[in-house]
């Protein structure tokens, strides 16, 4: 996966996810939308057939590149916990 930095201000953050559409982004920006001091997350395709998508993060209270990093440990933990409980499951 590679990232492409197109603006890092303290409240707000452009970025573009090459080669990734809605699946990980979508995530990702749930995880955003989540955090109370994130106004305002989106995704978009700039061409339906395009394969990069562009985060757009809005914070006020936090940096945007650390509401960036908060979402990504919540998405990670939230990871941890449906493994255990797949393990759990399955009685692994």
């Amino acid at each position: 996966m590679e990232i492409t930095v197109l603006e890092n201000k303290k409240d707000s953050l452009e970025l573009v996810i090459k080669g990734e559409r809605h699946t990980f982004s979508g995530l990702l920006r749930e995880a955003l939308a989540n955090d109370p001091k994130v106004e305002f997350a989106a995704c978009t395709l700039s061409h339906p057939l395009d394969n990069d998508t562009k985060l757009i993060v809005k914070t006020n209270g936090k940096t945007a590149a650390k509401a960036l990093r908060d979402a990504l440990k919540t998405i990670d933990s939230s990871l941890g916990e449906f493994e255990e409980a797949v393990k759990k499951a399955f009685k692994e």
